[in-house]
């Protein structure tokens, strides 16, 4: 297999980049909305949990045109952010970040749930009777024991945003050299006569890149896991 073209290596220079904003864009809220479903309970709490996962059963395309509706040019909060912080998606690889991190949300929000939740809760209160606050608790108990599964997230959200497809050509279109990521290039390939060489090599750089990300999502769980059995909240 001959080596990658300066526009292939463009294209995946861009997905990576794209991945990674979106990745670090999302997990403040997918922390929080984890944390929130994993140690509260409180009225709206299924319909909220149901909000989160929706991206994983609606058609990517309906995200995508959600999206346009609320952050185009003439959406409320596509108007709001470039008025106020110059900020613009349509047409832009910030919008195709925006589309990989709504896709990448339920997925990174489900295994910082489930990393919070595996947690013994009898550790925690074991500090607070100690007279740990309730931030020195969160910082030397609740999130080392956490890391794990948080690192696991970032990286499963980092796998789903470079495969994400539908949303981002329905929000963005497919821009060479914006908002091409590795996915509507290969589509963009496949149309062409002949482009079955560049369709290959760039599928080959999809499939090492997202089973490497595989692999280090369940490398770091299965750490976490061992980590909460044997009780030890040190850093990794």
């Amino acid at each position: 297999m001959t080596l990658l073209s300066p526009e292939e290596w463009g294209i995946v220079a861009l997905s990576l980049r794209v991945s990674a904003v979106a990745m670090l864009g999302c997990l403040p809220l997918a922390f929080a909305l984890a944390w929130l479903l994993a140690r509260r309970r409180f009225p709206g709490m299924i319909l909220l949990d149901a909000l989160v996962h929706l991206p994983l059963v609606l058609p990517p395309v309906v995200i995508g045109w959600l999206l346009l509706l609320a952050f185009g040019t003439h959406g409320p909060a596509g108007r709001l952010l470039a008025d106020t912080l110059g900020l613009t998606f349509m047409f832009r690889w910030t919008g195709a970040a925006l589309a990989s991190a709504v896709m990448a949300l339920p997925l990174m929000v489900r295994v910082i749930r489930l990393s919070l939740e595996a947690i013994d809760s009898r550790l925690e209160d074991a500090a607070r009777t100690l007279g740990a606050g309730p931030w020195r608790c969160f910082f030397s108990i609740t999130l080392p024991l956490a890391r794990p599964g948080l690192l696991a997230g970032l990286v499963l959200g980092f796998a789903r945003s470079l495969g994400e497809f539908g949303a981002t050509i329905t929000f963005v279109a497919s821009i060479p050299g914006e908002t091409q990521t590795l996915p509507l290039a290969i589509f963009a390939a496949l149309q062409v006569p002949g482009g079955d060489a560049e369709v290959a090599r760039l599928a080959f750089v999809s499939i090492v890149l997202s089973l490497g990300a595989l692999v280090a999502s369940e490398t770091l769980v299965r750490r976490g896991i061992d980590r909460q059995r044997a009780g030890r909240p040190h850093a990794l």
